[in-house]
């Protein structure tokens, strides 16, 4: 999904992607002809020295797409202790440590749009889920409470929940599962388009995208 939208927002607007992984991070840049940050998004300090360089480079950030995320299933007393922890930290305080370090410089603007990268297990539940659904569940309440707290500053802020996408989310995870009616990942791109095509003076709190066999 990250490189899908980067692929697709990266044809008229300086797009910076961001990740952990330097030599495939540094490989989809160039590619793609955008520029990148290495970045752990669950350690804030890092996070908060990624931000200050683009903004060094760039004066400002007017968009940011929270779109980092793990996976994690099966019943909670078969999940690995390390997996928990991993998923928590990317899935919700990436969310969290990376919205707080851009607030300064949307603040200073009285500008910017925060696009959360959600998904239907932020509203929905089921078993053997119990994990991912914890953390997505709380990106739908932090993006809630953050939406009010920043409406003042001119900051919009906005929860997309997409159905199951054609990612390899799974298969990195030696996942078997059918992914044939899962999104097409420009589907979702074409929406976040849109979110930021938006004018500033119209907020679209959350939107959902699925498709219609999810």
């Amino acid at each position: 999904m990250g490189k899908t939208l980067a692929e697709f927002l990266s044809k008229n607007k300086d797009v910076i992607i961001l990740s952990p992984s330097k030599d495939k991070l540094a490989d989809v840049a160039s590619s793609l002809n955008c520029d990148y940050q290495v970045c752990d998004v669950t350690d804030y300090k890092n996070v908060e020295e990624s931000i200050n360089n683009i903004i060094g480079k760039y004066s400002k950030i007017d968009v940011l797409i929270n779109n980092a995320g793990l996976w994690i299933q099966e019943e909670l007393i078969k999940n690995n202790s390390a997996d928990i922890k991993s998923v928590i930290e990317v899935n919700l305080l990436g969310t969290i440590y990376t919205t707080k370090a851009v607030i300064p410089t949307m603040k200073n603007n009285h500008d910017g749009l925060i696009i959360n990268i959600n998904s239907q297990a932020g509203i929905n539940f089921k078993a053997e889920r119990t994990v991912y659904n914890a953390s997505k569940w709380g990106v739908t309440g932090f993006t809630k409470s953050i939406q009010p707290e920043l409406a003042g500053y001119g900051i919009r802020v906005t929860d997309v929940f997409p159905g199951m996408m054609k990612t390899n989310m799974f298969s990195k995870m030696n996942i078997d599962k059918d992914m044939s009616r899962g999104l097409d990942t420009k589907e979702v791109a074409r929406l976040v388009q849109f979110l930021i095509d938006t004018p500033a003076d119209v907020t679209i709190p959350e939107i959902g995208i699925k498709n219609i066999y999810n």
